[in-house]
């Protein structure tokens, strides 16, 4: 009797290891395809749902920009080569360190979702009840905490988004940090954003007194009122657009003639994967809708309809061309 002896299959972590080595040939690769291999890219997109997600985390690290910065430290070294012949010869060592580095652990986190007492994952949104009886609506990819007591009225969004209800409370009011600034607030509604170093806060009802914490600068909003606070502090309030401004709150995205690329960034706030637009074409086509933010996707092939943009489809991958 003859023994046969079969090759075990790979641990699942031996597969996405395989499909992340062979994702890093493919972002050479399309550096600069011929039609065969770019028809070879989609055959094997196809032919396994990790491809896809592969590729995707891939790429995402790879242009992101901690890899960015690398590149624009080689390009300031004196030299007769372009930055693309400097990495070329060292491009998947340093995108499969950027991919394990980056890609397994997500550091710059790591404080906040240490201190947060609140998170939201990417298209999810969450409602809470402080212990003054304030509701808060956080929105996707969030992250909020708080300390409401007899000394203490303090709260702090370490990112993302939150619609703010407070009651009227005797005594100290609740004290919101935001990025830059601090906001003061008593029986009021109002919204706060902080993504990428800046703040806007959008007054719905009631009054919110704003401290910068830079410079200790100050600013007070009315109902009907928003304004952006950057590194170079406060910018002019500006009127409350609420219908466009704060229709997440009803569960909607509500765009009027945005160019479609302002439209694409607000929509990857929402889905779990990555949105990529390939036609510079279509970036400044004018959009108006009003649309779920539940259902990215649907919102995507939406515009490429409306745009006659090819949409191609993949696990955690969406492309416009």
């Amino acid at each position: 009797m003859t023994d046969t002896h079969r090759s075990p299959s790979p641990s699942p972590a031996q597969a996405t290891a395989d499909a992340m080595d062979q994702a890093l040939d493919w972002l050479i690769v399309l550096d600069s395809p011929s039609e065969e291999q770019t028809r070879q890219f989609q055959a094997w997109l196809a032919a396994d749902p990790a491809h896809a997600e592969a590729f995707a985390k891939a790429q995402s690290i790879w242009n992101g920009p901690q890899v960015t910065h690398c590149a624009q430290n080689l390009a300031a070294r004196p030299a007769k080569v372009t930055v693309l012949s400097r990495l070329r010869p060292h491009w998947k060592p340093l995108a499969t360190a950027a991919v394990l580095i980056l890609g397994l652990f997500s550091f710059s986190n790591v404080p906040m979702r240490l201190q947060a007492d609140h998170l939201t994952v990417v298209g999810e949104r969450q409602r809470l009840q402080l212990e003054d009886g304030s509701q808060v609506l956080l929105n996707t990819n969030s992250a909020f905490s708080s300390t409401i007591n007899d000394k203490q009225r303090e709260a702090r969004l370490y990112q993302g988004e939150a619609f703010f209800e407070i009651k009227p409370q005797r005594g100290k009011p609740l004290e919101l940090e935001a990025g830059l600034v601090t906001a003061s607030v008593r029986d009021t509604a109002f919204a706060v954003r902080y993504l990428d170093g800046v703040t806007q806060v959008r007054v719905q009802r009631g009054d919110v007194d704003l401290r910068a914490t830079r410079d200790d600068a100050r600013v007070r909003l009315t109902a009907g009122e928003s304004i952006r606070i950057g590194p170079n502090g406060f910018d002019r309030p500006a009127k409350l657009d609420a219908a466009t401004d704060l229709a997440w709150v009803q569960g909607r995205l509500v765009f009027e003639n945005c160019p479609l690329s302002q439209v694409l960034a607000e929509l990857r706030r929402y889905y779990p994967g990555l949105i990529i637009n390939t036609n510079e074409q279509l970036a400044d086509v004018a959009v108006t809708g009003n649309y779920r933010l539940d259902q990215p996707l649907d919102v995507v092939r939406s515009l490429a309809h409306i745009t006659s943009a090819r949409l191609k489809e993949f696990p955690a991958l969406v492309i416009l061309n």
